[in-house]
């Protein structure tokens, strides 16, 4: 874990205008290996691979490539007790390559995600029967190549005028894992009610896989801590470090298989997002910690936590959490952030999509870390899961806004592996925020459009609680 401290490089001062370069893409690196699944449900814990993405659908090119890992090192099996047919079942389980499947049910696999999955957000482009139409079309011919079917997957997707829902190939696929080991983990209820953490997709031939993990696996502790109770966003920031460096997890295999601990080398890290330092007020003794969150990855909610209890002892007063340029990213990190500031009970986001999974209300579920006044910096770059944060602390009345109008995007996308390694981005659901203001293609307007005096803060916070109760 890297928490830049103020000997680091200055992120923008405090001033309002954004600054000249933008930033890269911020785009998350999102775990997203799943077959012919929904990445996640907004349900329940909402686990970390369902996203928000940034408002460009680019995907930078620079991800490192794989290499080889270590040999695992095993424990003695464990196993559990399993019938003879079960067990015999475990056995003779093969693991699907890419090889084994088809062009024309990569193009089919694709296309039923669409036709399960897919929000219609206004443009009108999609119906059962237009997409039943297309499947017709596109299947009645012999797709000879496995670069014919992607490119058809492509012109599919490219038709139903959503700029956010697209094809990825195996390498751009690769880019969303934010374990750092190449597997996607979901939480996962048994028939008693626990809840299980389960490998719901892999990169083929990743460190994980290549250790001997496997589709449909239990993860059940990571570097000898137990994983009971943890959520699948906890559990893949336990196995996020250094590249290079080794994570021990233990796993079950199947329902009902033998235990094994697997040492796998990381090979794909986030970096912290998160830069602080604690600054004086001018013409008085309070002192202000400020926080830079320049994206939302499996390591925000950490680092954040780190940075607000350090300025916190500190002898912080106040809190500024700078999102301006902030793209977005995972919308669990966004949440999980937006409860350190909120109350138990309160709204975070309201959530509507095709699937009932996604008509939710989103609220926070524990007391807040900091309860000390804050101001949220946004600019026309503060987009998705910064919305997510800055609405979510305006509505429940513990934070101001200052800076520009937010840019404006609403939409909730999720990313399906196909059963080739390459994927799909599907806008699959919409947010409104708890004051119930549909921010997509709106955005969010300032409190302020420049930094007011600390007294004003307070005062204005303290009118919205009144104004709250009635």
């Amino acid at each position: 874990m890297r928490i830049l401290l103020c000997n680091c490089n200055s992120p923008p001062s405090l001033s309002l205008t954004p600054p000249q370069k933008p930033p890269p893409s911020l785009f998350p690196a999102a775990a997203v290996w799943t077959k012919k699944t929904l990445i996640t449900a907004l349900s329940g814990a909402l686990s970390l691979t369902l996203l928000v993405s940034s408002p460009s659908p680019a995907l930078s090119s620079d991800s490192p490539p794989f290499q080889p890992p270590r040999p695992p090192q095993l424990s003695t099996p464990l196993p559990d007790r399993c019938n003879e047919e079960e067990e015999e079942q475990l056995q003779n389980k093969v693991v699907l390559k890419p090889e084994f499947v088809t062009n024309e049910e990569i193009v089919q696999e694709a296309w039923q995600i669409v036709n399960d999955s897919f929000l219609d957000t206004g443009r009108h482009r999609w119906s059962p029967q237009s997409w039943e139409q297309k499947k017709e079309d596109i299947l009645g011919t012999s797709i000879q190549t496995r670069s014919k079917a992607h490119e058809l997957i492509k012109r599919m997707l490219a038709s139903l005028g959503d700029p956010y829902t697209r094809f990825l190939s195996p390498a751009e696929m690769a880019r969303y894992d934010i374990t750092g080991i190449g597997i996607n983990i979901r939480e996962v209820p048994d028939d008693t009610g626990s809840v299980k953490l389960k490998v719901q997709g892999l990169i083929l031939d990743g460190p994980a896989h290549t250790a001997g993990v496997r589709q449909g696996d239990e993860v059940l502790a990571v570097n000898g801590e137990d994983v009971v109770g943890k959520s699948a966003f906890e559990v893949s920031s336990l196995l996020q470090g250094p590249n290079e460096t080794f994570v021990t997890i233990k796993i079950r295999h199947g329902n009902c298989g033998p235990t094994q601990s697997l040492e796998i080398q990381r090979q794909l890290v986030a970096r912290s997002p998160v830069f602080y330092r604690l600054e004086q007020v001018s013409n008085s003794p309070s002192s202000v910690g400020y926080m830079r969150l320049k994206e939302f990855n499996a390591l925000a909610r950490k680092d954040l936590v780190i940075a607000m209890k350090r300025l916190q002892d500190m002898g912080a007063s106040y809190f500024i959490l700078d999102l301006r340029d902030n793209l977005g990213g995972l919308v669990q990190a966004g949440i999980e952030i937006a409860k350190l500031f909120l109350n138990k009970g309160e709204t975070i986001i309201y959530t509507v999509g095709r699937d009932p999974q996604y008509q939710k209300n989103v609220v926070a579920d524990t007391a807040p870390l900091v309860t000390l006044p804050v101001v949220v910096l946004v600019n026309n770059r503060t987009a998705s899961a910064s919305e997510i944060v800055a609405s979510a602390l305006h509505d429940n009345c513990r934070a101001v806004l200052v800076g520009e109008r937010t840019f404006g995007k609403g939409l909730i996308q999720s990313v399906f592996e196909l059963r080739d390694g390459s994927g799909v981005v599907v806008t699959v659901g919409q947010y409104v925020t708890p004051n119930h203001l549909d921010i997509n293609g709106n955005g969010i307007e300032p409190d302020f459009r420049n930094f007011p005096g600390w007294s004003d803060v307070s005062q204005h916070l303290l009118k919205c609680n009144l104004h709250q109760q009635g």
